[in-house]
């Protein structure tokens, strides 16, 4: 069953969650621990009627739901307050993408593990979002089962990949012959996307709480390391880089 699917259902599958070894003594004593011990998840996903369906699935198989976010960048709030295991995350979000929220996830929450949760199946997608940080890649395209199967296996430790991905993009990214990636800093990456989004350096100040000459300095300095001279070429930039859609 695909995501969209499962999203408009009430289907079930088994329950998973982190593994738990636990010195609990007695039934009661035992679901007690198993209460405090279960996996807390982070939701990121633009779309509300997503997340309502995600959190129903994942509070379903007895995971915690302790957060939810539309954007890259409420994502980054809502970790510092929750500290969340797992944070699962779109790839296409207003503000600051999936991409971008799993690289700075990992400098301010290190010990979230990050799961893309997307349609996007291309490499520059996968490799990028390996090299940020995540640690599991799951396609909307997939059954229900394959996300909860990925929180999982994150929780152990390991890094979880949607069987359809191409194993060719995960030998490329193990032998480190990756996506080349640009050096902008975080927010200049931001700035970026705001550009792409049609925002002026006004509203990128105002999104961002940063002064509009600080805004102008990021604009400025973006541009510079890309070598590109206009408005119109950097917006064209941010689609090849899949910060926005065309």
């Amino acid at each position: 069953m695909a995501f969209l699917d499962w999203v408009a259902t009430d289907r079930v599958f088994t329950a998973v969650g982190r593994e738990e070894t636990t010195d609990c003594l007695g039934r009661r004593d035992f679901l007690i621990c198993s209460r405090m011990m279960r996996t807390r998840v982070l939701l990121a996903d633009d779309h509300g009627l997503i997340r309502q369906g995600l959190k129903a699935l994942l509070e379903g198989q007895g995971f915690q739901v302790v957060g939810e976010a539309s954007d890259g960048q409420e994502v980054l709030g809502k970790a510092e307050k929750t500290h969340p295991d797992v944070a699962i995350l779109d790839i296409r979000m207003p503000v600051l993408n999936g991409v971008d929220a799993a690289r700075e996830l990992r400098k301010s929450s290190p010990n979230t593990k990050v799961i893309i949760l997307t349609q996007h199946d291309e490499n520059q997608y996968v490799t990028e979002a390996l090299q940020a940080g995540a640690k599991g890649y799951v396609l909307k395209s997939q059954g229900a089962e394959d996300l909860v199967h990925a929180i999982r296996e994150v929780c152990r430790g390991a890094v979880y990949l949607s069987p359809s991905i191409s194993q060719t993009v995960v030998g490329a990214y193990l032998a480190k012959g990756t996506v080349s990636t640009d050096e902008l800093s975080g927010r200049e990456r931001q700035v970026l996307q705001l550009v792409g989004e049609g925002k002026s350096t006004k509203d990128i100040a105002v999104q961002l709480g940063i002064s509009v000459k600080t805004a102008e300095s990021h604009r400025a300095r973006l541009m510079k390391k890309l070598d590109i001279h206009e408005t119109a070429s950097l917006v064209r930039y941010a689609i090849r880089r899949g910060l926005i859609q065309a």
